[in-house]
């Protein structure tokens, strides 16, 4: 049985060697920070994400999985490499490769100093044409080695949701597997034979524009329903009858088609912003991906709108639900409630916010606001909650809760509230995507 080595321990990394050792692999996790590694060998998850804590714990205490600082030993005890490192977008969009080429040159170093086979993988998000431009040549250049010939080179996209991360691993729709030539595939490929799904074998660069693809096709439905609600708003219409009707359809699904305050995290905000930039420079720009980020930036700014409407914000307390960018992550890259929260401030409002699982990250990301400890402390000292992430803890919130401080402005961005329970003892409530109940 093959030897992996995943190089990078984030969502993509982390998930992808704890499911990979849970199917009897060896794997050696590698990363720069001390810490993550000794928590990583201590069984405990760096991040969080559903049903990963139970599962490393396993692994590792099984010997399936270590994490180690060299990369020298994670080199050395792989057969198959698989390279899980970020890809940031630069400020007009642009996809920022400096943590791809970094690793790259030191991986192409090492195949110099072997003998072995070794097949690199590129499982970050990489926009078409890098695995076989920027990569291939990297490795040749530093190992004086040919791609297909003495190594091998494939790229293997993840469709990955935080908070369904492992499920999605574990039971995929697809596997898609872009490779530079059939030895090269087939070292992927073998790694996925306990897999019942359709495995689908294409080119490098086919394999990088499925994942770019895919991402931002999901991320036009979200943006496309948050127009519909905003129109809907307008007409005295229910946005979610609307997006039911819709999802009946078998050739649309009612999946992301969730009206709300717009979409965040590592995936869809970057690779949308990075197939647009890539768009512009093949002088073929795509007005659909300009749309959606047009969209899915003034969404949150829906909340600030209703709010002008309703209070006086300067001096106003206003509470946050939620502050994760979706439930069952501790991510708050790209969150909207980031926006939403410097925007009031901005406008003198004072911030209370409480996540249930983002506690630290959301006190890096919003150094600002005031955070509370729990639901109870986050009512009791505001005038007016934004419901931002649905996490399932607040869908059964009731008026007995929020009237400890009587008489509150509710904004539902997610459309989870009981809001005629709610509207009792005088709460008054917003909703996006429909006219108030």
């Amino acid at each position: 049985m093959s030897k992996i080595g995943i190089v990078g321990t984030g969502y993509v990394g982390l998930v992808t060697g704890v499911s990979f050792a849970n199917l009897g692999f060896q794997i050696t996790c590698l990363d720069v920070l001390e810490d993550k590694i000794n928590q990583i060998n201590a069984g405990i998850p760096p991040i969080y994400e559903k049903g990963l804590d139970s599962l490393l714990k396993i692994v590792v205490n099984k010997g399936l999985l270590r994490g180690t600082l060299s990369r020298e030993d994670m080199f050395n005890n792989s057969d198959v490499i698989f390279i899980c490192l970020p890809t940031p977008s630069s400020e007009d969009g642009k996809i920022n490769l400096k943590y791809i080429r970094e690793e790259v040159i030191q991986l192409g170093k090492l195949l110099q100093t072997t003998s072995e086979y070794k097949t690199i993988v590129v499982k970050s998000t990489v926009v078409p044409g890098t695995t076989d431009g920027i990569v291939k040549q990297l490795l040749e250049q530093e190992s004086g080695k040919t791609a297909g010939i003495e190594f091998g080179l494939a790229m293997n996209p993840e469709f990955l949701m935080e908070g369904l991360a492992l499920e999605n691993f574990q039971h995929p729709d697809r596997i898609v597997i872009g490779a530079i030539d059939d030895k090269s595939f087939n070292s992927v490929n073998n790694l996925y034979q306990s897999f019942t799904c359709p495995i689908q074998k294409v080119t490098n660069s086919a394999a990088e524009m499925v994942k770019y693809a895919a991402n931002s096709f999901l991320a036009t439905k979200i943006s496309f329903i948050n127009e519909i609600a905003n129109m809907c708003e307008l007409l005295d219409i229910n946005v979610s009858d609307v997006a039911n009707g819709m999802g009946s359809d078998s050739r649309i699904s009612e999946k992301f088609l969730r009206a709300g305050v717009g979409f965040g995290g590592s995936c869809f905000p970057k690779d949308v912003k990075a197939l647009h930039y890539l768009s512009k420079e093949l002088n073929k720009e795509s007005k659909i991906l300009k749309a959606t980020l047009e969209v899915n930036q003034y969404q949150p700014l829906r909340i600030i709108e209703i709010l002008e409407k309703e209070i006086e914000i300067k001096g106003s307390l206003i509470g946050l639900l939620g502050l994760a960018f979706k439930p069952d992550t501790d991510d708050m890259r790209e969150a909207p409630s980031i926006t939403i929260a410097n925007k009031l401030m901005k406008k003198g409002a004072i911030i209370y916010g409480y996540d249930p699982i983002a506690k630290i990250s959301a006190r890096e990301a919003l150094p600002d606001i005031i955070h509370c400890k729990s639901v109870e402390e986050l009512l009791e000292k505001t005038d007016v909650v934004i419901l931002i992430t649905e996490w399932s803890e607040f869908k059964n919130l009731t008026s007995r809760d929020f009237n400890v401080r009587p008489k509150k402005l509710i904004v539902d961005g997610r459309r989870i509230l009981n809001w005629k329970e709610l509207e009792t003892n005088g709460n008054k409530i917003k909703v996006i995507g429909q006219t108030p109940p």
